[in-house]
């Protein structure tokens, strides 16, 4: 009998992200433009269906990997055969060498969350909080202004339809991977799929995202072991309280030389404070 590979057999079905299209400005004139090409993509876990998932499907291998890892859905990417994508049936298919143990006790608790589109959150992931350590990190202010210099040249889909968010995987200085799609969620998951894939480990990393700091955002983040949580929005209260609870830093509101830091103030070192004048005109 052959060995099992290590790694599962992907398709490779990318879309463009973006859609041609006329528009009737407030004048009555044409203009040529480009919308988000949102496409759903239901998601098939050994031909047992589990969700739909709205996606501009640049990347829906990963999407899939990322959603069945952070849902706790399967435990080692090495228990996954294959995942094929079929755009033509919209239909992302995932099998598995043995089954999955406890599959039906994870689908009958279901979350929806506050994420764009609407996300879900299926089985007792919560719970599985308690068993996360993150790294006990610090990250310098010029770190946190480096950074967002070099993700302004990022959200390359935005720039041309709008109507999507953006996440990053950073490390150092660098942008190791930077995923758009139609909601935050997505993007996070995709990440996610990503560093399952690849084998990469999180406690060096820095998430960033142009999206609200949500309980679902800090507990996908914190799955992956990411310490530092970046974002160009805000915060909700219960984003807030996890973060607290897990030891997440969180920083909000970042652009040019603003942030406000919800968690982990003691951790970030403001070594390049700007003048509170120029602060002030820079809001």
């Amino acid at each position: 009998m052959p060995a099992k590979p290590s790694l599962p057999e992907l398709t490779n079905a990318g879309l463009d992200a973006a859609a041609a299209v006329v528009a009737v400005d407030e004048l009555g004139r044409e203009r040529q433009g480009h919308v988000a090409a949102e496409r759903p993509l239901t998601l098939y876990l050994d031909k047992r269906e589990l969700v739909t998932l709205m996606t501009l499907g640049t990347c829906p291998e990963l999407l899939v990997l990322g959603w069945l890892r952070n849902q706790r859905m399967i435990q080692s990417i090495e228990e996954i055969k294959a995942v094929q994508v079929d755009w033509e049936t919209e239909s992302a298919a995932v099998t598995t060498w043995q089954g999955v143990r406890g599959l039906e006790e994870k689908l009958s608790r279901r979350t929806v969350t506050s994420g764009c589109g609407q996300g879900t959150v299926f089985g007792s992931i919560m719970d599985d909080l308690e068993k996360i350590t993150l790294p006990e990190v610090t990250i310098a202010q010029s770190h946190i202004y480096r950074l967002l210099r070099v993700l302004s040249q990022y959200n390359e889909v935005y720039r041309r339809a709008g109507a999507v968010h953006g996440c990053a995987l950073c490390e150092g200085d660098e942008i190791r991977l930077f995923v758009e799609d139609v909601g935050r969620h997505n993007a996070v998951d995709a990440i996610a799929g990503h560093m399952w894939l690849h084998n990469i480990q999180g406690h060096d990393k820095i998430f960033y995202t142009t999206g609200r700091l949500t309980s679902e955002m800090v507990i996908k983040v914190a799955q992956m072991g990411v310490p530092v949580l970046l974002s160009r929005s805000g915060v909700t209260q219960m984003g807030l309280e996890l973060a607290r609870r897990v030891g997440v830093i969180l920083i909000a509101r970042a652009k040019g030389e603003h942030f406000l830091i919800y968690n982990g103030a003691e951790r970030v070192v403001l070594d390049a404070m700007p003048s509170p004048k120029n602060a002030a005109a820079r809001r």
